[in-house]
């Protein structure tokens, strides 16, 4: 067999469920296709076997920039030799700290031929932090984008004793006289390693290798450092190829940190193992062209990103008329049913089958063309619960998005929601291979081979994550219904106990809440309190458009917060969510802030998350304000 073909994992293709592939009949073949499978071989099978495919593009202005997998490879084997001219050897840390460019990707593959752990940092960490990680992960290597990232690491190069070297993409920011710095182009300009030497490098790496370290983003407590192996995220990237048939050299985006676990694996891993062709989108404000450009066959965002496309195609939508908005209106109506139909695991009627699909052709497509999605074929969220309105307006244009649960320490998703298996609120089945069941507490325990080694030591160790028969605590709570579905009521750590005794679950309320297109984000309060509270954040672009179609005029989102219309609109958005919970579960107050919640303002995570204990600490005085006086 030539050495091209053999670089191919066994099983990868029906694994992967691409057209025309037989289904998985046994939930031990991902392991069959991962074995003796790594990056660095999948890399060279790309670079060899689909030389002049695209690998990665840059952007999508005057200046983006393209690389072919042999280009790419040939780029990690430039670096590959300027990282070992610098000092960084086998089984040590390099620190990332780099947007989303060519780069980021090039350096962190050249670490890991070589047997060091890459490790992205996330930009909106405070000093503090910084701190904590350069302390924590001893790197001996760190990479610098420029003079922003320069300015907030700079106080932090003295707490990494073992540091040999910064290499700076960004040569001017180079502060004088400082021997460790040296330039990214000299470091990528030493010459590449020689086949025989990158072959031997590549051959040198196993799959159970550690390959990475992803730190948690740190909500409570420090951030901890999680390794993942070959094995983690080769499992869990062609888990997600499993229930969706995209086509081969899939075209997706990379907008999520590549610090965060989701970011890395399918921004870096999972197209290196499906030689896809992966585009990158740094600026949020430029997803949109982005996705119009691209026109992914597969796509995953947080529920944050979904609400706002969701929010652009009601806005396309009701600017339709006549004749064209009737057609559409009946497409969308019959899509719904369908969508609907399947979350209660009922079959779809075979004539409302037919009239879909030629309507779903001919209306709704062009529809999803609106926001670059007629060609996908996998469209995913995660990190929180999606809202079952925002679910039902995506699915009514024939955009199913299906929900996936895991974790940093589970290397991203363990379950997967698919058509065959879904429900509203629920995160679907787990992947194959991956067991989950409910401790006596309602803990949800995980085992199989997307779960982390463990997580790293400050002395290079690793120290483990499972039990001794391999369960993971996951830290969340939920329950498996008798078809393996999994539904997650929310964190161990954010129930809340009221003064009577009532244990709730605020991620219920939450998403209630947030189904209303005015309410980006929601926090329920109540822990050890008399009653249920709630702070409302304003969507930021969904607000204006609300108020512009109500000839509210062009007034700032602190002005909208006080309009009366606005209030009474909340209102009732508080009303329909208490009349789907329990009386103890039901918010009694609530406070409108005008927001935009930030990375940077303190109240989300990098992935637009909220972090409950900065909320609690950054609006401790709105929150008083609504247990001075007693309930209304």
């Amino acid at each position: 067999m030539p050495p091209e073909e053999s670089e191919e994992p066994r099983g990868i293709r029906s694994w992967s469920a691409m057209e025309g592939a037989p289904p998985v009949e046994s939930p031990e073949q991902p392991h069959q296709a991962v074995e003796g499978s790594t990056i660095p071989r999948l890399l060279r099978r790309n670079a060899r076997q689909f030389a002049d495919l695209p690998a990665l593009t840059t952007g999508i202005g005057p200046d983006d920039g393209t690389l072919t997998w042999f280009q790419l490879r040939a780029e990690v084997a430039a670096v590959t030799r300027g990282l070992t001219a610098v000092g960084l050897n086998r089984g040590e840390r390099m620190l990332i700290a780099m947007s989303q460019r060519a780069e980021h990707w090039v350096t962190a593959l050249a670490a890991i031929h070589l047997g060091a752990l890459p490790c992205s940092t996330y930009d909106t960490l405070d000093t503090e932090q910084i701190r904590s990680v350069a302390r924590h992960s001893a790197a001996t290597v760190l990479v610098v984008e420029g003079e922003e990232q320069l300015r907030r690491w700079q106080p932090a190069l003295d707490d990494l004793p073992h540091l040999r070297a910064v290499v700076l993409l960004d040569w001017g920011a180079a502060p004088e006289g400082d021997a460790r710095f040296v330039s990214y182009p000299a470091v990528r300009g030493a010459g590449p390693l020689d086949d025989a030497a990158l072959d031997a490098l590549t051959d040198g790496v196993t799959t159970d290798q550690p390959l990475t370290v992803v730190y948690t983003p740190g909500t409570t407590g420090e951030p901890k450092g999680v390794v993942l192996t070959h094995r983690n995220v080769i499992h869990q990237s062609l888990m997600h190829d499993r229930p969706a048939a995209v086509p081969r050299h899939a075209r997706t985006v990379a907008q999520l940190p590549v610090a965060h676990v989701a970011g890395q694996v399918l921004g870096i891993h999972l197209p290196v193992c499906d030689a896809g062709h992966v585009t990158l989108c740094a600026d949020p404000a430029l997803l949109l062209p982005t996705l119009l450009r691209v026109r992914p066959h597969g796509f995953f965002g947080t529920p944050r990103v979904w609400e706002r496309l969701a929010t652009g195609l009601r806005e396309r939508l009701d600017t339709l008329t006549g004749e064209r908005a009737e057609t559409v209106a009946q497409a969308r109506r019959l899509a719904l049913e369908a969508f609907r139909l399947r979350s209660d695991g009922k079959d779809v009627p075979e004539d409302l089958a037919a009239r879909l699909d030629r309507l779903d052709a001919q209306v709704l497509r062009p529809v999803r063309a609106a926001i670059g999605f007629d060609d996908c074929h996998r469209a995913r969220s995660g990190a929180a619960p999606l809202p079952t309105a925002v679910q039902e307006t995506l699915a009514s244009v024939g955009l199913p998005v299906h929900e996936v649960w895991g974790l940093s320490e589970t290397t991203g998703a363990v379950t997967v929601g698919t058509p065959e298996a879904f429900t509203p609120g629920a995160c679907g089945l787990p992947g194959p291979g991956i067991e989950v069941r409910t401790a006596g507490d309602g803990e949800l325990l995980v085992r199989g081979p997307v779960v982390a080694p463990g997580y790293l030591r400050a002395d290079g160790g690793i120290e483990p994550v499972t039990d001794a028969a391999g369960w993971l605590p996951t830290g969340d709570t939920g329950s498996v219904d008798a078809g393996g579905i999994v539904s997650v009521t929310g964190r161990k750590t954010d129930l809340v106990l009221t003064h009577g005794g009532e244990s709730i679950v605020p991620a219920r309320i939450e998403s209630l809440l947030r189904s209303h297109p005015l309410v980006a984000h929601a926090v329920a309060i109540g822990d050890r309190r008399p009653y249920v509270t709630a702070l409302l954040v304003l969507d930021e672009e969904a607000a204006p458009l609300w108020a512009k179609a109500r000839g509210l005029g062009d007034g700032g989102l602190e002005e909208l917060a006080r309009r009366p219309e606005v209030l009474a609109a909340l209102d009732t958005a508080v009303e329909e969510a208490n009349a789907a919970l329990s009386r103890p579960e039901r918010v009694r107050k609530y406070r409108v802030l005008a927001g935009p919640w930030t990375p940077e303002s303190g109240e989300l995570t990098p992935v637009l998350g909220v972090r409950r204990e900065a909320v609690g600490r950054l609006h401790a005085a709105t929150v008083e304000s609504m247990y001075a006086q007693g309930p209304s």
